[in-house]
């Protein structure tokens, strides 16, 4: 059920430092479908990471928000805050929006556990 579709944008621009090797903010962006919606992810350090508003607004618009908050607090996942290049990568690819000042990045395993446990919950009427 998760469809990839990489090298949308490549590298993302890196800091450099003195010695001209990419810094902390060396990361990829691109799409993966998941469960038939088009999420935006950043590949950081081998971890493909997803917007938590992005998966909250468009993979679980039909599921309470605190269901899901309680889900996670089961599943013991934990989000993390992205910096601002993340951010504004994130914006860039509208994963989130232009004028959010924050965002939490969940991690493809922890979504995909997500997904998998929210399976069996009733949307909200």
């Amino acid at each position: 059920m998760f469809l990839t579709c990489e090298g949308t944008f490549g590298i993302v621009p890196a800091t450099m430092d003195y010695n001209g090797e990419a810094g902390p903010g060396d990361f990829r962006a691109g799409y993966q479908e998941i469960e038939g919606i088009n999420l935006g992810y950043l590949q950081i350090n081998g971890t493909r990471m997803f917007a938590l508003a992005q998966v909250l607004s468009d993979l679980f618009k039909d599921i309470p928000r605190t269901t899901i908050s309680k889900k996670m607090e089961t599943l013991k996942i934990k989000s993390r805050r992205c910096d601002l290049q993340e951010l504004r990568t994130l914006k860039a690819i509208h994963s989130v929006p232009t004028r959010a000042v924050k965002c939490s990045l969940i991690s493809k395993a922890d979504l995909e556990a997500l997904c998998s446990s929210c399976k069996s919950l009733e949307p909200r009427r």
